[in-house]
């Protein structure tokens, strides 16, 4: 029998005494496995997680830590995944003049022979060297750094840096707070979600306006997320808050900059030449008024942002008592229409024919089919997706790979043939994805190609012990 890694337990043998019992959950498995004569194949089982830990900083941010361990079978292959979770835990802020983390464990040093002789030297962090989770010290007044092992866990990776030093690696935190987790916000303000409960909303702006002066042009409701407002002319954009003031351009001309308005800052850009842009991260707080200050005859303002889902219908009433007509929101999977040629103002774009559905891939047989016959397999999160003619590309970030026949590169783009690729791929959503690599035969092209039918599941660790289990079967 093998030895056991840290944080594992091992299930009592079938057929000898055992131990007195502690637990009654790992005696029953025992004996549920001598019954049905052991053999246990696959991964172990996880206990629940631990509490988490006292944060290892006294003021600013800092690091809570939980573990759990893994309990297997004999014969059974060890857990897949960490031992140890890391979170984010933020304290007010040190006050000024504190010392900065990094310092105090260089100046644990100070006066300590090192290097095996006597002399002894004063510390400061060296910031020049490869690995910046390492407790690189300066000899103060000398020409020469010692690496003493890791900084500890919760110091920062850099002098102005919001990533974390946690086990020798530089992780960031993740929108549900975890340390390496990589969870994302999605454009509705979901941790993770992938754009399902909001939607998008869309028109642009092309009345000429009979006079100069000020002209409504929507209405931006409260708690609209990702505004963006674009147009080119010499005309003017403005914005009303709900007291009726003018938050932008109003009685004058305000300079491009950043500016409060309904509980978020808005971005107000113009550039030398007549292109105006504002964009807002949101969720607005109350509604806001848009409008132009006309000077010229308006070529069109482009308007967008993302709306919940129970919103969007008072938002639409009130659009339409004010007069002003609103194009469909698109769901998150429907790529924006390409802009319309001039003519009729409002007028909806044609619903995009509905795509078939995808033929079943399931099964030991596909699974391996591609894992051999792919160039690359890897775990990758969509960060986004386009369309391109017949063809639709994904933007990815890939996180573990499994399989390489070359260099990948932390974020990759993934082309898939047709308007409707079989299988779709979900923004904000993890996959195991089995790719080829497409040269052209002048080297102009080199793609990473997802084939109509091919390998791309949801990534689970069940999946994770699938790839792996593949990867023995595929021929050298």
């Amino acid at each position: 029998m093998g030895t056991l890694g840290p944080g594992e337990a091992e299930w009592p043998s079938c057929g000898r005494p055992g131990r007195p019992i502690q637990n009654l959950l790992l005696l029953l498995g025992a004996l549920l496995s001598c019954d049905l004569g052991g053999g246990a194949q696959g991964p172990g089982e996880w206990t629940l997680w631990g509490s988490w830990s006292r944060c290892s900083s006294s003021c600013g941010r800092g690091v809570s830590v939980r573990s759990r361990r893994c309990i297997r079978l004999p014969g059974e292959d060890p857990c897949w995944g960490d031992t140890h979770g890391y979170r984010l835990c933020q304290l007010p802020d040190c006050p000024p003049g504190a010392v900065p983390f990094r310092d105090l464990q260089c100046a644990l040093y100070n006066g300590r022979p090192v290097l095996g002789a006597p002399q002894t030297y004063q510390w400061v962090p060296f910031l020049g060297a490869p690995n910046q989770c390492d407790l690189n010290c300066l000899a103060e007044g000398h020409g020469f750094y010692r690496s003493f092992g890791r900084v500890l866990d919760g110091t920062p990776c850099g002098p102005a840096a919001q990533d974390l030093c946690v086990a020798g690696r530089c992780l960031s935190a993740g929108c549900d707070g975890l340390l390496g987790s990589g969870a994302l916000e999605d454009r509705c303000g979901r941790c993770g979600g992938a754009d399902d409960s909001c939607l998008w909303v869309q028109r642009v702006f092309r009345d000429a306006g009979a006079f100069a002066g000020y002209w409504n042009v929507t209405l931006i409701p409260a708690g609209a997320r990702h505004v963006r407002v674009a147009h080119r002319s010499r005309n003017r954009l403005a914005l009303v808050g709900a007291d009726g003031r003018y938050v932008l351009n109003g009685d004058r001309a305000d300079a491009p900059g950043t500016y409060e308005a309904a509980g978020t800052r808005v971005v107000y850009t113009r550039a030398a030449g007549p292109e105006e842009t504002l964009r807002a991260v949101g969720p607005t707080t109350q509604d806001l008024l848009l409008q132009v200050l006309l000077r010229e005859p308006n070529p069109g303002i482009e308007l967008e942002f993302w709306l919940p889902q129970e919103r969007y219908g008072p938002f639409q009433a009130r659009a339409q008592a004010l007069g002003w007509s609103l194009r469909q929101p698109q769901p998150r999977e429907v790529e924006p229409p390409p802009r319309e040629p001039p003519g009729p103002a409002w007028t909806p774009a044609p619903a995009p024919e509905p795509c078939p559905p995808c033929p079943d891939t399931r099964g030991r047989a596909h699974r391996l089919l591609h894992y051999c016959g792919s160039d690359f397999v890897f775990q990758a999160r969509v960060l986004g997706r386009r369309r391109h003619a017949q063809e639709t590309r994904y933007e990815v970030r890939v996180q573990l790979v499994y399989k390489s026949r070359g260099p990948l590169r932390g974020r990759e783009y993934v082309w898939a043939p047709g308007r409707c690729p079989c299988p779709p791929l979900a923004a904000r959503r993890e996959y195991l994805l089995a790719v080829r690599r497409l040269v052209s035969p002048d080297g102009a092209q080199d793609r990473l190609l997802l084939p109509r039918a091919g390998y791309a599941r949801p990534w689970s660790p069940a999946e994770d012990s699938r790839a792996r289990l593949a990867a023995r079967h595929c021929p050298a």
